[in-house]
């Protein structure tokens, strides 16, 4: 019997974006819990923002920071040694590190450049915490959390209408990419589908077989979707689907974020 795996996309997706709460996806979370079920967080967010929310959810699974850039795994989780001389590994704390992304360092330095090109883009490293929190609509302690970055720099885009075509194709032509949440990313050549297949590859090599699914609800969710059996989207807060995800079997789940993510979940157990 295969065993499975769950991924999941946190603001907007397992967290309502007015509350930042997970309430309404409780009695899936539990169901996870009783049938042993991995949840693997995967978010634009920070180690330290997503190391709050693992706190609040009891969660000990691996995770996946900034869009992708790196894989924290706990240590002693995989019993097996999952060094290679492919991907770059580090240990920090209670974590081996899978680096898939450009560091910050220099993604700030790319940020110089495309406004020295003449493009208007603020990226979280200009910003205040508290211009960080006003603008994303959170508390001043998590803005901190947001501003601590290792893989990702989210940015906004003044005059967005006809300076975007331009910004994609600098970036492109400067050795980075681009994606889209809540807030434009600067990134390496990173992104959440390449985190998630190493991930599925190492609970392969523990479990066997996997049936895995994946729950997302913006642009950026879009290569982690794309690596799993079941790629589920939930609502917006308007109660549409972001059209721009339109992927081979992909299954839109009734429900404004963490409601549509509890039917999602519950029925996914419940079949597999």
């Amino acid at each position: 019997m295969k065993k499975t795996i769950v991924f999941t996309d946190l603001d907007g997706t397992l967290l309502d974006l007015s509350t930042y709460s997970f309430d309404r996806a409780l009695p899936a979370l539990s169901a996870l819990k009783q049938e042993a079920i991995p949840l693997v967080i995967c978010s634009s967010k920070t180690k330290t923002e997503i190391e709050y929310y693992r706190e609040q959810l009891a969660n000990h699974d691996p995770f996946i920071s900034e869009n992708g850039g790196g894989i924290f795994i706990p240590k002693g989780y995989f019993d097996f040694d999952f060094q290679t001389g492919t991907v770059d590994i580090t240990e920090e704390d209670d974590y081996y590190i899978v680096e898939l992304g450009a560091r910050y360092p220099v993604l700030r330095k790319a940020v110089e450049e495309l406004r020295n090109e003449g493009f208007s883009i603020r990226g979280f490293g200009d910003m205040t915490a508290e211009e960080v929190a006003a603008l994303a609509g959170i508390s001043l302690k998590e803005a901190a959390m947001a501003k601590e970055r290792d893989f990702d720099e989210p940015f906004v885009l003044e005059n967005s209408g006809w300076q975007r075509e331009g910004l994609l194709r600098a970036i492109r032509k400067n050795g980075f990419s681009f994606t889209e949440g809540r807030f434009f990313h600067l990134l390496g050549s990173s992104d959440k589908g390449k985190a998630v297949a190493v991930l599925i590859d190492l609970f392969r090599r523990r479990l066997g077989e996997v049936s895995t699914l994946a729950l997302g609800n913006s642009p950026n969710d879009i290569p982690m979707l794309r690596e799993v059996d079941y790629p589920v989207i939930v609502q917006e807060p308007d109660g549409s689907y972001d059209s721009r995800i339109d992927i081979p079997n992909l299954i839109r789940a009734e429900g404004i974020g963490p409601a549509g993510w509890n039917l999602a979940v519950n029925e996914f157990i419940r079949r597999v």
